[in-house]
């Protein structure tokens, strides 16, 4: 139901990020594998060997889950994109706009920069992550509840600016600390839009085209976010290393003030 859409979307990403989190905590593991004799160039590979392994068994419980066949009415009803169209393109373009902004200080790239910059070891960039990842994770919560009080769109764009501008200044913050608690900063905002997002585009299109809306806004954004590690990776490699942080922040910035001029007067159902 609408009133409890955002609810459901925020539970769901809970739970993903909590589990984000402990992943990043056993990053560390490399680092711990000398007290247990082994190097850590070989703790290193046995982490790609697990990751594997996590991988088939996460393949393995998607089979296992139960299929729920909906009711005969609604897989008649099941369409392609038809009178939401319009919207759908809008929000798939903002959306690969605000992933291709993401690509460019993914966990791994944030993670390099600040190994390169502060000499951040590999068990402390895993206990730092695992933080900021709960903090996220509880965020999404607040996300669905503050929704319920200032709507969708102003949680996903009021949220989200702060946290691109925390971002922002710590690609000049002087000291290690400093940048922590920037970082930390944007990782209890930054992630607000996920469930907010989610649920808006559920709700802006009719019933038999949710299928086709989530896949169409969420082919763009993994196309979108595949192309800008990439660039950022040649930026670190010219030495440019603070320059993905500040093309990441301004180009989500743009897209929360576009988002937000675009679709402000278009409300979900529970809104209006």
């Amino acid at each position: 139901g609408d009133a409890d859409r955002t609810t459901m979307f925020a539970r769901y990403s809970l739970v993903g990020a909590l589990a984000s989190a402990v992943g990043a905590l056993a990053a560390a593991f490399p680092d711990a594998g000398a007290f247990v004799g082994l190097g850590q160039l070989t703790a290193i590979k046995l982490m790609f060997v697990l990751y594997a392994i996590v991988g088939v068994a996460g393949a393995v419980l998607y089979f296992r889950i139960p299929t729920r066949l909906p009711n005969r009415e609604a897989t008649e009803a099941a369409t392609a994109l038809g009178p939401s169209r319009a919207i759908v393109l809008k929000l798939a373009a903002l959306f690969s706009l605000d992933a291709f902004a993401g690509g460019f200080v993914v966990q791994s790239l944030l993670a390099l920069w600040l190994f390169e910059r502060f000499n951040l070891s590999l068990s402390e960039a895993g206990v730092f992550f695992f933080w900021t990842g709960v903090l996220s994770a509880f965020s999404f919560p607040v996300a669905a509840w503050l929704s319920r009080r200032i709507g969708l769109i102003n949680t996903m764009v009021f949220t989200h600016i702060p946290s691109s501008i925390a971002l922002m200044l710590a690609a000049f913050a002087p000291t290690l600390p400093l940048v922590l608690i920037l970082l930390t900063i944007r990782a209890a905002l930054s992630q607000m839009d996920v469930p907010t997002r989610s649920s808006y585009v559920m709700a802006v299109v009719t019933e038999a085209e949710r299928a086709a809306a989530a896949s169409f806004t969420s082919v763009p954004r993994s196309l979108a976010a595949a192309a800008s590690p990439a660039l950022a990776g040649a930026l670190f490699a010219a030495s440019y290393r603070a320059w993905p942080l500040l093309i990441c922040g301004t180009l989500k910035i743009v897209y929360d003030l576009l988002l937000l001029l675009q679709f402000r007067h278009h409300k979900p159902p529970e809104e209006r």
